[in-house]
């Protein structure tokens, strides 16, 4: 059985479809989003209660997550989840740590000093999702950089399931980061009550994570009028730059993983060969999805997301290269099962939310614990927006200090600049100091 649409040598001009994102019907979307959040923006914690109710299922009788539910959360998973979380924490803490910035000082002239500080945002929101697959790995993504940065405020919305409970895994992730502010609240309503405010949510400076499609344009919808957002983020995607060198195993596991999050999750591949030995290497591939498939869960989301997912075959590296580069993928894995090539691939690539180089970087290593960030970038935002990291939550503010010596200075510069922009309350800023006219 054939999974992916094949394609050899696919022409410029037929790149924009061939390379279109795997959508479900959203008609009607963007008004559906916005009377959620004008809901919540008028009616506050009665809307989320109701929303609760409607969406979820759930009645509760408050929305914040009580102590005594984060501290029993401790004794609802296994052992060897908290050591495996344990381990994800330090490589994620290690490496986001190790993007702290270091502030910049600089005496550009005489008298003419310039910085920057940098602080952490002060409120932070992160929404978790819940639904078929409770993200716990996502609590570490967000909330860990938050906690390198040093916010100050950290606020986690996540859904309840029908009996008003959280995950366990997702509360005791929380704790080892120190969130201690859980509510429970799904969807777009969490994103309305974390930019907006309610009676019992604070309204917070910045929101992160990922989410559906009801979520993404409510985070798109809160941009444009009060509240900084990490990135645009939809659908989860990959795409596979492959050799017929490649174990076809490999390559149909890491296109199975991406498609198994959900029906319009995209799995792409593109084989570096001829046609004719880039078409066998497919068979191959398939077969393997066949196998794969047989021991298996998800089927919904695996097949309608395989529908939508294509194979390119070309011979030339680098088109193969611009092939990804237009893409834009969120996940872009280079396994070509030789170094040199790989290492040629990567140089090219200059679009892409994270990068997994060789045979044994599956995704899943990402995804959960290496210690990179899996907020990334979806629907082609990888041509413009990095993922999420420590950056991500601080603010750089620019800090300068002239001495009378260095004004003198520069004055010549800045009287001559205001005054061809007919700026003369600008002129007369720098002249007044100066002793008047000048």
């Amino acid at each position: 059985m054939a999974y992916l649409a094949r394609f050899y040598d696919p022409q410029d001009e037929e790149l924009p479809n061939l390379l279109a994102r795997n959508t479900i019907n959203s008609e009607g979307l963007t008004e559906r989003v916005s009377a959620i959040l004008a809901a919540v923006k008028e009616e506050g914690d009665a809307a989320l209660l109701r929303f609760a109710k409607q969406f979820d299922k759930a009645s509760l009788s408050e929305l914040r997550v009580r102590e005594t539910e984060i501290l029993e959360a401790k004794g609802k998973i296994s052992d060897d989840l908290k050591r495996a979380l344990a381990v994800a924490y330090n490589n994620i803490f290690s490496f986001h740590t190790e993007q702290l910035p270091q502030a910049e000082k600089l005496s550009v002239r005489p008298g003419v000093e310039l910085s920057r500080k940098i602080v952490p945002i002060q409120r932070v929101g992160l929404y978790i999702p819940g639904g078929t697959a409770p993200l716990f790995s996502t609590t570490l993504m967000l909330a860990i950089p938050a906690q390198v940065a040093h916010c100050p405020s950290v606020v986690l919305c996540t859904p309840p399931d029908k009996d008003g409970n959280i995950n366990p895994a997702i509360l005791y992730a929380a704790s080892l980061c120190g969130v201690k502010e859980i509510y429970k609240v799904g969807g777009a309503q969490a994103i309305g009550a974390m930019a907006y405010g309610t009676q019992s949510i604070k309204a917070v400076d910045k929101i992160f994570g990922p989410g559906n499609q009801y979520v993404t344009e409510a985070k798109i919808q809160v941009s444009s009028s009060c509240c900084a957002i990490d990135m645009p983020a939809g659908p989860s995607e990959v795409m596979v730059i492959a050799s017929p060198a490649s174990n076809p195993d490999y390559v149909a596991s890491d296109l199975l993983s991406q498609a198994e999050h959900g029906r319009d999750s995209q799995a792409m591949l593109v084989v570096c060969a001829g046609e004719k030995e880039g078409f066998a290497f497919l068979d191959k591939v398939e077969q393997a999805i066949e196998r794969q498939l047989a021991v298996l869960g998800r089927h919904e989301y695996l097949l309608a997301s395989l529908h939508s997912s294509r194979a390119f075959v070309h011979p030339d590296p680098r088109r193969c290269a611009a092939l990804a580069n237009a893409y834009a993928a969120e996940h872009l894995i280079i396994n070509m099962e030789d170094e040199p090539a790989e290492k040629q691939l990567l140089d090219w690539i200059v679009n892409a939310g994270s990068i997994f180089l060789g045979p044994y970087s599956c995704e899943s290593a990402g995804d959960y614990a290496s210690g990179t960030n899996h907020t990334l970038p979806t629907n082609g935002w990888a041509r413009s927006y990095s993922g999420v990291s420590t950056d991500s939550y601080l603010k750089k503010i620019t800090v300068q200090k002239l001495s009378k010596d260095g004004l003198e200075d520069l004055a010549p510069t800045l009287l001559t600049m205001s005054e061809a922009e007919k700026l003369t309350a600008h002129r007369n800023a720098v002249a007044i100091r100066l002793g008047g006219e000048r």
